[in-house]
């Protein structure tokens, strides 16, 4: 469907200077209307669905000044553009501070008419433009959530505070799923830009020809396919913060376009001749090592080390996995508030396997896990078979040296420390236990009481183990397997 053409009511008692006007405007394709009554004009302007009023300042029946108050007042969204062959600085002024657009004195030129008319169009789509991206913008946008009761977590946290107080660009580093969109929102809500808008860019869902449209805006006629005018991401973040996902697939000719931006904090949309200020707070994320990219020639050294004033590395899960039980508790809550389902928590056993996981996929894989759980579980509590086979028949690695893999790099040193300590750790506690029942002759009550552990909590080992009491007669029928289950209560609370 064709959009509807601009309306434009002409207001002005010489009759040549409508007949002008009208002429001009409908060679354009505008639909125009004259009146040569500053009274029947302001009535016009205030009832009708004018886009553009054109107003004289000086009419025999009514004040300029005094109809463009009165328009104003009702239809503020509409624009006025005076024309007068009185024209000064002074009453141009008083005009624009009363809300005309701009001013046209007499005698004009077709072309002078057609100039201010098309820039004031284009002005009001821009900004309409501007305003509908930020509330969507504002629509789509969640409190942040980072969660975690690790010293991990705490310690993100504790950085999070102390950079967003600052008003520096921040490139934050983590492997993919960590969740370094909720860290950048984070800093954001933190900040003193708080209450602005928060601008997420996926730089590797952007056309690499569309790229720099979309970032900084173009005008209309800009190139093929540009009908109107529009702001770029930039515009739409003003005052606020630019978070700059994946910015290691931003093209080089980008990236010199961006650098202009952060030295001189000027937007120049494409096909304009102009710049405009913008008071954006960058912040960029990726999951590649950029100073790497610099010396393959890939990223720009001085744009790197724009964007590198403040480095922040998100751990990736398997460094914090203490934390799985909070944030699976937390996803299965989110799932139980999206739709209905039989799932209340998870059985002790499962959730050891979930924190001995590896988690490649990190955040985002264990939050897909549970919504998988949820969908496909028909029991209150998820159990082990429930689990796919990749976690719950991957077999926990090896204590003994001489089958473990040599690491190749600090990474994967690391991540064997990890599992050895987890194995060790775990075959201790194992034994802790069995020996413990031994001496107490299978009782676990007296078990409990020698070890100086609660009886729940004993028997929480006992299955997470699959340990049974040799003679349990002295402590009366072993209990049913539901006191060391995980499920989600009222108290859970966003870290």
């Amino acid at each position: 469907m064709d959009p509807s053409p601009i309306k434009v009511l002409v207001i002005d008692d010489e009759r040549s200077v409508c007949l002008t006007c009208r002429r001009i405007l409908e060679t354009e394709g505008y639909l125009v209307d004259t009146t040569l009554s500053g009274v029947e004009g302001v009535h016009l302007a205030q009832e009708g669905d004018y886009d553009v009023v054109l107003l004289d300042l000086k009419m025999k029946d009514m004040n300029g000044m005094e109809a463009l108050e009165a328009i104003k007042q009702d239809r503020p969204d509409v624009i006025v553009i005076i024309i007068t062959g009185y024209a000064t600085i002074q009453t141009s002024i008083e005009a624009i501070k009363k809300g005309a657009f701009h001013y046209v004195p007499k005698p004009f030129t077709p072309q002078e008419l057609s100039m201010v008319v098309h820039k004031a169009i284009d002005d009001r789509e821009m900004r309409a433009e501007n305003r509908n991206l930020k509330e969507e913008i504002s629509r789509l946008s969640t409190k942040f959530q980072l969660l975690g009761d690790t010293k991990v977590m705490q310690d993100v946290r504790a950085s999070i505070r102390r950079i967003a107080a600052s008003d520096f660009t921040v490139t934050i580093y983590g492997e993919s799923g960590t969740g370094k969109e909720l860290v950048a929102r984070s800093i954001h809500e933190h900040s003193a830009r708080a209450q602005k808008p928060f601008v997420e860019v996926d730089i590797s869902t952007l056309a690499p020809s569309l790229a720099e449209s979309e970032l900084f805006g173009h005008v209309k006629g800009a190139f093929t396919g540009a009908t109107q005018t529009r702001p770029g991401f930039f515009t739409a973040a003003d005052g606020g913060t630019l978070f700059l996902d994946e910015i290691s697939n931003m093209s080089i000719e980008v990236q010199g376009k961006l650098l202009r931006i952060l030295e001189s904090r000027e937007v120049q949309p494409v096909g304009s001749e102009r710049k405009h200020p913008v008071d954006v707070r960058i912040v960029a994320a990726t999951n590649r090592d950029l100073y790497t990219l610099v010396e393959e020639g890939k990223f720009r050294d001085d744009l790197y080390y724009r964007l590198n004033v403040i480095p922040f590395s998100v751990p990736p899960l398997r460094e914090h996995s203490d934390d799985v039980p909070l944030l699976a508790l937390h996803f299965l809550k989110q799932a139980q508030e999206a739709s209905p389902t039989v799932v209340q928590g998870f059985t002790t056993e499962t959730m050891a396997k979930l924190i001995s996981h590896g988690w490649p996929g990190n955040v985002r894989e264990l939050k897909n896990l549970v919504a998988r759980l949820v969908a496909t579980c028909d029991r209150p509590y998820v159990t082990l078979e429930h689990l796919p086979p990749e976690i719950r028949e991957k077999a926990p690695a090896s204590a003994d040296m001489a089958d473990l893999p040599v690491p190749t790099t600090a990474a994967e040193l690391k991540e064997a420390k990890r599992l050895l300590k987890d194995q060790v750790l775990s075959r201790l506690e194992k034994r802790f236990v069995q020996n413990a029942l031994d001496r107490a002759g299978g009782n676990v009550s007296r078990a409990a009481e020698m070890v100086g552990l609660l009886r729940p909590n004993l028997h929480a080992l006992m299955r997470k183990y699959g340990v049974r009491a040799k003679d349990a007669s002295g402590d009366g029928p072993e209990p049913p397997d539901d006191g060391g289950d995980l499920e989600v209560s009222d108290d859970d609370t966003d870290l």
